[in-house]
């Protein structure tokens, strides 16, 4: 699958790596994710922590659902890297 607008940022914290896949185009927003451990290679497409969306999104979420489950797909995707291997 293609996924021009998307891109994964891991970022090492005190306790532990943070995954982040950000929507670069319209509709801008982060979601924040977790490997999910339940899945067969540890990782899965990532249980979501935190969604940050613009105020203009207030209401319409349900439009929105798509995108949120793209950039699961993509986290998914885009594997787990040496981020991922390390947790």
């Amino acid at each position: 699958m293609n996924f021009p607008h998307f891109v994964r940022i891991d970022r090492d914290g005190r306790d532990a790596v943070r995954h982040f896949v950000v929507h670069a185009h319209d509709p801008r927003f982060t979601l924040e994710l977790m490997p999910d451990r339940e899945a067969p290679d540890k990782v899965g497409k990532g249980v979501i922590k935190r969604v940050c969306v613009p105020n203009s999104w207030a209401g319409d979420y349900g439009k929105y659902a798509h995108w949120l489950a793209r950039a699961q797909e993509f986290f998914a995707e885009s594997g787990g890297g040496p981020a991922a291997r390390r947790e």
